[in-house]
């Protein structure tokens, strides 16, 4: 098997573990459980606080101790025994440990699963630049088929697809003992630093307006993406509660149409350069923003007949939304900060993003439906939360048009 199969593989299987559970673990939370609101929002916030510290202390053991392969590996199988215990679970304040406890074993792998295919992609002097990009975008496929079998078994609102991810998470497992070694450096670096991989070095920026503004509105970004990863797949399910809804499409097959969103995902990144180069970094960032507005306000009106359009469009606009900030952000830390401190600075990126911003995002939403968007029998008003953090959206693109100064430099895209 060539080395590039073999990384395809790692690559689907890495994102299949997480596709699994992560877009359906709403409806299972709500229709299944009946469990609040506010403790959703706690469950979801594991992935940020995770994201926190487990991967800074994950690259240290790495790069010092362990060969990146076996830790990868050894972190999948413990993901996976948690997950298997995760549906014997049925007080949602212990669900929130267990599921923090395993956030901690599965969001560190996504960096060290990079690590690993840039380790032997070099080793075997191959074009890193080249060979990676069709290789991670099998992650991406990966997740959509995840979230395609989640749905076909019948376990979008059942622990089925706990197990689902727990199997695949052993396969990846013992898989990843099988790949060509990866032994830790053991050179001291800055990087190789608790400091240097948490980014801290990059905390200075924050005395530039620019950089702090950008930072804090990176958060605010981070929030809104967190918000139809919870709650979007279990907006669409519960439409089997109308008797005219019950056996349509969107129902029965609500995870497939959310998959949508991803198969945009990777169709909006090839568009990235055209876009840049004729608008610029700060433009394309105020389009994603106001992406977000079009997204949660087409969910507000859309339903599974009539407004069945509506559905299909603002899943087709998340790819805008996603992309066009992630990838234009990250040329902008990269265009911004000094070599010096770049890799710092991009740290601080995805810290602010997938730490603060899903943790800003899980609990505020949580928090705001249980106390206002719920009606007299308890249950979510809709239309009311998708206006809210359609709302939120406009908010943060408004004050980011006046506030954020950038000048268009068509030469920083090739």
């Amino acid at each position: 098997m060539s080395v590039k199969l073999r990384l395809t593989i790692m690559s689907f299987l890495q994102f299949f573990v997480w596709g699994a559970w992560l877009i359906t673990i709403g409806v299972y939370w709500f229709q299944n459980k009946g469990w609040s609101g506010n403790d959703f929002g706690a469950v979801f916030s594991t992935l940020g606080i995770s994201s926190l510290i487990m991967p800074a202390l994950t690259g240290i053991i790495a790069d010092r101790w362990l060969n990146v392969e076996k830790l990868y590996g050894v972190l999948h199988i413990a993901f996976g025994l948690i997950f298997l215990y995760l549906p014997q679970v049925n007080d949602p304040d212990q669900f929130f440990w267990i599921i923090l406890a395993a956030m901690f074993c599965y969001m560190p792998t996504i960096a060290l699963s990079n690590s690993i295919a840039y380790s032997i992609l070099e080793k075997k002097k191959l074009d890193v630049i080249k060979v990676f990009p069709p290789i991670r975008v099998w992650g991406t496929i990966g997740f959509i088929g995840a979230m395609w079998f989640t749905n076909l078994s019948g376990n979008k609102a059942s622990e089925g697809q706990f197990y689902i991810s727990a199997i695949a998470a052993f396969i990846l497992g013992i898989y990843s003992f099988t790949l060509p070694a990866c032994p830790p450096s053991k050179l001291p670096s800055e990087k190789s630093t608790l400091s240097g991989q948490l980014g801290l070095k990059a905390f200075k920026l924050f005395a530039n307006y620019k950089m702090a503004l950008f930072f804090i509105f990176s958060m605010f970004l981070g929030a809104a993406l967190q918000l139809t990863n919870m709650y979007g797949d279990t907006f669409l399910s519960h439409f089997e509660s109308y008797s005219e809804y019950a056996d349509s499409l969107v129902v029965k097959n609500s995870t497939i149409i959310m998959s949508i969103s991803q198969i945009s995902e990777t169709v909006f990144i090839l568009a990235i350069p055209f876009f840049l180069k004729r608008f610029g970094i700060k433009q394309v960032m105020l389009i994603s923003m106001l992406a977000w507005v079009l997204r949660f306000a087409l969910l507000a009106y859309g339903n599974p007949a009539d407004g069945l359009w509506m559905i299909v469009l603002s899943c087709i606009i998340y790819g805008m939304a996603f992309d066009f900030f992630n990838i234009s952000g990250s040329l902008f830390v990269e265009t911004s900060t000094t070599p010096d401190i770049r890799s710092s600075a991009q740290g601080m990126f995805m810290m602010m993003t997938n730490g603060f911003g899903a943790i800003l995002g899980s609990r505020l939403s949580g928090y705001a439906i249980d106390s206002f968007l719920l009606d007299s029998d308890g249950q979510m008003m809709w239309t009311e939360i998708w206006l809210c953090f359609a709302a939120y959206a406009l908010i943060v693109a408004f004050l980011f048009s006046f506030m954020f100064k950038h000048k268009h430099d068509p030469a920083v895209v090739k």
